[in-house]
C-alpha cells in the first residue's frame, strides 16, 4: 500500500461492474493488514470543481464493499463553490441523483499523522455503471490515455507551498518570522519540518526538497516527479498529511494563494515533461535549448493555451492578487530558460543530466486548483501543440515588467488575464479545452468560476484574503 507498480495504467475500467470481484477479494485482504496496523477508517477523497477535497469515510469493514459497489454522493457537489454555496448548469445542480466513489486500492495508504485512518482517491461512477462524466480524476486519467495513444508518456510533480500560522483566530500570526529561505527559520520549526519529512517517507511519498520560503511563516515541499496521476494524488495527499501534522505542533497551515494581502502568496507550480520510448522530449534535440521538434510543441501548446489555463490553474479570485508582476508569478504569457518571471520556464538542470531533468515549469497555478483536472488540461494542451505541430517563440530574458506596454506588444509578450473573470472568459473561448473535459466538465468549470467572481465581486482584497485564507 502506498507503492504501485504501474501506477498511471491508462487501461483504467471503464465501468463498475467491471472487475468488481477481484476489486472485492483485494479489499478484504487489505483491511486484514490494515486492522493489524490499527487502522479503523478509511477515507475516501476527491477534489470538486472549486479545488475543496471532499470526503466520505468506511470503516476497514466496509471497504471491501466500498470496493466492489461504491459509495453514494451527490452530484450536486460538482457545482459547490468555495463557501459552500451552489451553482447550477443545464446539466447539475439539482437534488436528485446520486453517484458512487470508488476507491483506488492502488493508492490506498495509511496516514502518518491521522493514527487509525487509512487514505484513498476515488473514481466516481454514475450508479448505472459508467464513469460519471464530471469526475476530474477520470478526466485526468484519459488525458494519460490519448497522450499514451500517441506515443507520450507524461512525468509531472507538483510544488506545495503553505504559510504556518499561530493560534485559533481567523487572523494570521507568523508560526516562524526568520528571513526567507533562512537557516533561522527551520530552527525554529525543526521539529515540525522533520516530522513532515518523516510522516510522508511513511507514506510512500518521495521528496526531493523542504525549505522556508520567501513570504511569512512560509515553507515548500517539492514531490518527486510521476505519472500525471499519481502526482495529482501526492498533491492532495501532501497536503493531507501537513494540515493534520501541523495540527498535531499547534499550527494552522495556509495553501490559499493569499494569506496576507499585498503579501507574497502560495504558489502551485507544477513540472512536467513528455517522454516518448523512455527518451525525454526536451533534451538532446535540434530545438530551442536542446529540446526536439515535438517536445517544443509540446511546450508551445501550453504556452498558448495559457490564459485558459488560468481558469483551471488560478481557480480562486485570490489568485489574481498572487499574480503580481516582479514577484516570480509568471503573469506574462513567454517562456524563458531558468528565468523566473516568464509563465512558463524551461529547466534543464545540471550540465550533464539534462537528458533525465529537463522539464516546463509553469509557474502561475496555485494550489487552490484542483490537481486532477490541472493535470488533464496541461496534457491536453500540450498534445494540441503536437498534433497542431506549433513552436515557440524567442524565449525571454530578465523580468519582462521591465518593458512598456508598446515594447511588450512589439515583442508578442502578452499579460496573462488579471481577474477571474478575464481567464473565465479565456477558457469560455478555448475549443481545446472543452473538447479535452466534455461539456458537462467544461460547463461545470465556467458556472463555478463565474459563481466565485460574483460572491466576491466589490471586496477589498483584504477582505478576499479573510474570505479564502484558511479554505484550500
Amino acid at each position: 500500500m502506498g507503492t504501485e507498480v504501474d501506477p498511471d495504467h491508462p487501461g483504467a475500467t471503464d465501468t463498475l461492474s467491471v472487475g468488481r470481484p477481484q476489486r472485492a477479494a483485494r479489499a478484504e485482504e487489505i483491511g486484514r493488514t490494515l486492522r493489524a496496523q490499527g487502522i479503523r477508517g478509511v477515507v475516501l477523497s476527491y477534489v470538486d470543481t472549486a479545488g475543496i477535497t471532499r470526503i466520505k469515510t468506511v470503516p476497514v469493514s466496509r471497504l471491501a464493499r466500498s470496493a466492489a459497489w461504491g459509495v453514494g454522493m451527490s452530484t450536486v457537489f460538482d457545482i459547490f463553490l468555495s463557501d459552500d454555496s451552489l451553482t447550477s448548469t443545464a446539466d447539475l445542480g439539482s437534488p436528485d441523483g446520486d453517484l458512487r466513489l470508488v476507491p483506488d486500492l492502488d493508492r490506498l495508504v495509511a496516514l502518518a499523522a491521522q493514527p487509525g485512518w487509512a487514505w484513498a482517491p476515488v473514481d466516481r461512477y454514475r450508479q448505472s455503471g459508467e464513469v460519471w462524466p464530471a469526475c476530474q480524476r477520470s478526466f485526468a486519467r484519459s488525458m494519460v490515455a490519448r497522450a499514451a495513444a500517441a506515443g507520450l508518456d507524461l512525468q509531472m510533480a507538483f510544488e506545495i507551498e503553505w504559510a504556518l500560522g499561530r493560534g485559533d483566530s481567523d487572523g494570521f500570526v507568523p508560526a516562524c518570522t526568520g528571513p526567507a529561505y533562512g537557516m533561522t527559520r527551520l530552527v525554529e520549526l525543526s521539529d515540525y519540518a522533520r516530522d513532515v519529512l518523516a510522516a510522508l517517507e511513511d507514506e510512500g511519498v518521495e521528496v526531493d526538497q523542504l525549505h522556508p520560503e520567501y513570504s511569512d511563516g512560509q515553507y515548500e515541499v517539492s514531490a518527486a516527479a510521476a505519472a500525471p496521476v499519481l502526482a495529482a494524488d501526492r498533491s492532495v495527499l501532501v497536503r493531507q498529511t501537513i494540515r493534520a501534522l501541523s495540527r498535531r505542533h499547534g499550527l494552522r497551515p495556509s495553501f490559499a494563494p493569499v494569506v496576507v494581502a499585498g503579501h507574497v502568496g502560495n504558489g502551485g507550480h507544477v513540472h512536467l515533461s513528455p517522454w516518448r520510448n523512455g527518451r525525454n522530449l526536451l533534451a538532446g534535440g535540434p530545438g530551442p535549448i536542446g529540446m526536439t521538434a515535438q517536445g517544443e510543441s509540446f511546450a508551445a501548446g501550453i504556452l498558448a493555451a495559457l490564459p485558459a489555463l488560468l481558469a483551471v490553474g488560478a481557480p480562486s479570485v485570490a489568485s489574481y492578487l498572487r499574480l503580481v508582476p516582479s514577484h516570480w508569478a509568471g503573469v506574462f504569457a513567454c517562456w524563458g530558460h531558468e528565468t523566473r518571471e516568464t509563465a512558463l520556464r524551461f529547466v534543464t538542470g545540471n550540465a550533464g543530466t539534462a537528458d533525465r531533468a529537463a522539464n516546463l515549469e509553469v509557474k502561475c497555478l496555485d494550489l487552490a486548483a484542483n490537481p486532477y483536472l490541472l493535470v488533464g488540461a496541461l496534457i491536453a494542451a500540450g498534445l494540441h501543440g503536437v498534433r497542431a505541430g506549433l513552436t515557440l517563440p524567442e524565449p525571454v530574458t530578465g523580468d519582462p515588467a521591465r518593458y512598456s506596454a508598446a515594447e511588450l506588444a512589439a515583442l508578442g509578450i502578452a499579460r496573462l488575464p488579471t481577474s477571474l473573470e478575464d481567464a473565465t472568459a479565456a477558457f469560455e473561448g478555448d475549443a481545446v479545452l472543452r473538447e479535452a473535459m466534455g461539456d458537462m466538465l467544461a460547463d461545470a468549470v465556467i458556472a463555478v468560476r463565474r459563481a466565485e467572481a460574483d460572491r466576491l465581486r466589490g471586496a477589498s482584497p483584504e477582505e478576499v484574503v479573510d474570505a479564502l485564507r484558511w479554505v484550500y
